[in-house]
């Protein structure tokens, strides 16, 4: 499965390769809602993904800061 795949990527990356990680998808993030306030965004589902995908990577990194 996609998603399987990269939390897998996300768990072999070290400390400071998530937190770069985190600050792309928060922009990323950012980006898509100023689109969707100003009607330019066509696929609305990428904003729910992107929240999504920025949970996992603080999930990994609180995983990894209690190891």
């Amino acid at each position: 499965m996609k998603i399987n795949k990269y939390l897998e990527d996300l768990q072999t990356k070290s400390a400071a390769e998530l937190n770069d990680e985190l600050v792309a998808a928060k922009k990323e993030l950012f980006n898509l809602r100023f689109q969707n306030a100003t009607n330019q965004l066509d696929n609305t589902s990428r904003i729910k993904e992107v929240r999504r995908n920025i949970a996992r990577i603080q999930t990994v990194m609180t995983q990894k800061a209690a190891n």
